[in-house]
């Protein structure tokens, strides 16, 4: 991987299945960001997956599933780099060292651990309170360029960049100072059954609230039918009166590849019902191929265990790069 390239970086967290709203507001992007002027690395950030109580078997499984589902989606793991967190020790280290140019003032403002904390009372952990920190080193670890986010981590990407132009203050130009990417369309998709707030996992016990992007053709149509839609029969986008509406339109733009206003054309004097029905037939036809190569791959344990392993090995070697900087900088011995 060559630095005359700019570095892409971004990771996902493998708790629990991938569904639609990962792919339309992140990993979509990540497959367009593979052109020749990029190189790419896509982390499943195991280690971030921590702060709450996992089942170790589950874990492992769920972090080789997301693993093939990256390859399924498009990204190629020979010309770019997709790998486990936890089987590169450079993140752990430099996360400690960062630890100690972050100010807690900062990290006390993250709405994010905030929002947590008090969802897992009986869980407030050092980690999810230091979670930002090693996220900010998944970044500066790789001369990181860009990072493909959702919007909902605005703030970390503020405290990255803070730490790292407050380290190179200090030592010189070490690390990289990363500008976020964030989608204009579909970086954030709201839940089917409460489109007032983010579609994801770990926020719902609802699963007709998410597609999950292994769903079946009969269930993502059985869930758009069941989908909140709002009063009124027009279809319009208008997130803050109709809410509902307005992202099953989100998710057809992002779907189809269309602007909003095609979008509200496409389905002018249409009812809700054939609404919804539409927006679950381009779903289902946009996730079928995924499907389709998800199920090859995941047949083929010999192919993906090797590529855990090449690609840890190339990861490493360009995270020893940055991290021996590091360690000559602070003055940790030889």
């Amino acid at each position: 991987m060559r630095k005359d390239k700019k570095i892409v970086f971004s990771g996902m967290q493998a708790t629990g299945e991938p569904h639609i709203g990962n792919y339309l507001g992140a990993i979509r992007h990540w497959v367009s960001m593979q052109q020749e002027d990029n190189a790419c690395l896509y982390c499943i950030v195991d280690l971030h997956s921590l702060t709450v109580r996992q089942n170790p078997e589950e874990l492992r499984a769920n972090a080789k599933k997301l693993l093939a589902l990256y390859i399924a989606l498009g990204i190629d793991p020979v010309r770019h780099i997709i790998y486990y967190q936890s089987h590169v020790s450079g993140h752990a280290e430099l996360a400690w060292i960062l630890n100690c140019f972050t100010y807690v003032g900062e990290l006390n403002r993250m709405t994010q651990y905030k929002d947590k904390a008090q969802k897992n009372a009986d869980n407030i952990n050092a980690g999810l309170y230091t979670y930002p920190v090693l996220m900010a080193a998944d970044v500066l670890l790789y001369g990181t360029d860009v990072v493909p986010v959702g919007d909902d981590q605005k703030q970390h990407m503020e405290i990255c960049r803070d730490v790292a132009v407050r380290f190179n203050q200090v030592y010189g130009e070490i690390f990289t100072v990363p500008e976020p990417y964030i989608s204009r369309i579909g970086a954030r998709i709201m839940g089917l059954q409460d489109p007032v707030k983010k579609m994801s996992k770990s926020e719902s016990e609802n699963a007709n609230n998410l597609v999950f992007l292994l769903d079946e053709k009969t269930t993502i149509l059985n869930k758009f039918k069941r989908a909140v839609t709002d009063s009124g029969g027009d279809v319009s986008f208008d997130p803050a009166n109709k809410p509902g509406v307005s992202n099953l339109l989100t998710i057809y733009a992002c779907t189809v590849n269309k602007a909003i206003g095609e979008c509200e054309k496409d389905f002018y004097g249409m009812g809700y019902g054939a609404f919804k029905a539409g927006v679950g037939e381009a779903v289902a036809d946009m996730l079928k191929p995924f499907r389709e190569n998800y199920a090859k791959l995941s047949a083929d344990g010999a192919y993906l265990d090797g590529i855990i392993k090449s690609n840890a090995l190339r990861a490493g070697e360009l995270a020893a790069t940055t991290l021996n900087k590091v360690k000559e900088a602070v003055g940790l011995p030889r």
